[in-house]
């Protein structure tokens, strides 16, 4: 009796592991199908026929289990099979393309509302017309060499002659962030009251501190810099054009070893020039066939490159992420290594 008992207590568990659609391997998701469902109610439908059928436990022991392994068999050549396991996720590759993209957006998108700001500003000063309007006119030529499309050039002075617009007032603020890092975070606004309310809430949000006039930025100076992916030039050439055509100074990326080569791909060579050779390491590297991205009229460039520890270098990152998306800030830099 106790070994039909027994029989009958696995024939039940494995019962109700086929009419749920599990199966008795660690696998921990859940999945569905028609097929998987049909089979399963015919399984139940006939096991209540089959239970009100039989009431002999030799017959639960024996004939019954037999039965169902001849449907199943016959049911499984025809069902498709689904794991209840999770997929393997390819989430951390796709979060990296995605986080990429999303920075050259950001990238861009600071750019063109960076140069619309300068057209609104001059516009207001000198008029719309860049034969009589000078700062207008080395704007429009600034906006050309970084190819900042005509269309935003064309919307930003209609805009400057819209009622209530103001002109946009450039601000700079200096910033403590972690690991003794600063950052200088430069703004243009028209309503600098609310600018400085949204950095300050954003630099107290992520642990920061804001510093006094000139207590940061002396770490930093100003450069030209042409940004060139360390995919697309051989470190050897890149080094002789710059050079040639009057670079300062080129500066290799930093990173991680342990980086994939698609990270790896996305690091950027900066050549350092002065402005007056600037043109010309641009017109070099067109001639070589070089793909670069240049800068937006200057860039800041540490002195001395801070290195801070893995917790403060992301804090730091957070932090600069966050200023970024301010609609009045135009850039942030740091001397974070």
């Amino acid at each position: 009796m106790s070994t039909s008992s027994s029989s009958i207590r696995t024939l039940g568990a494995a019962l109700q592991r086929i009419s749920n659609g599990t199966s008795s391997s660690p696998f921990k998701s859940l999945s569905l199908s028609s097929s998987s469902l049909l089979w399963n109610g015919r399984i139940s439908k006939r096991l209540a026929s089959s239970s009100s059928s039989f009431s002999s436990s030799s017959l639960w022991g024996s004939e019954l289990p037999h039965r169902l392994s001849h449907q199943y068999d016959y049911q499984c050549a025809s069902v498709r099979k689904i794991w209840t396991c999770s997929p393997l996720c390819m989430g951390r590759r796709s979060s990296k393309i995605a986080t990429r993209k999303g920075a050259q957006d950001l990238k861009k998108a600071k750019l063109y509302s960076k140069i619309g700001k300068e057209i609104v500003s001059a516009v207001k000063k000198g008029g719309p017309s860049p034969a009589s309007n000078t700062a207008l006119a080395a704007i429009f030529e600034k906006a050309k060499e970084l190819d900042v499309p005509k269309e935003i050039f064309e919307r930003n002075i209609k805009r400057a002659s819209e009622k209530g617009q103001e002109a946009f007032i450039e601000k700079v603020y200096e910033v403590y962030g972690y690991g003794g890092v600063g950052f200088v975070v430069e703004v243009s606004t028209d309503k600098v009251n609310r600018s400085v309310a949204a950095v300050r809430e954003v630099v107290r949000d992520c642990g920061g501190k804001m510093a006094d006039s000139g207590s940061v930025v002396f770490r930093f100076k100003r450069a030209r810099v042409v940004n060139v992916k360390t995919s697309n030039a051989d470190k050897d050439q890149l080094l002789e054009i710059a050079l040639d055509a009057g670079a300062e100074d080129v500066i290799e990326p930093t990173g991680d070893e342990d980086d994939s080569e698609e990270d790896q791909s996305e690091r950027y060579y900066k050549i350092v020039s002065s402005q007056e050779n600037y043109l010309s390491i641009l017109s070099k590297l067109r001639d070589e066939g070089i793909s670069f991205e240049p800068d937006n009229g200057y860039e800041l460039l540490p002195v001395a490159p801070i290195e801070a520890d893995d917790e403060a270098m992301e804090l730091n990152k957070e932090l600069m992420s966050k200023l970024l998306e301010l609609d009045d800030v135009d850039a942030v830099y740091t001397d974070q290594r």
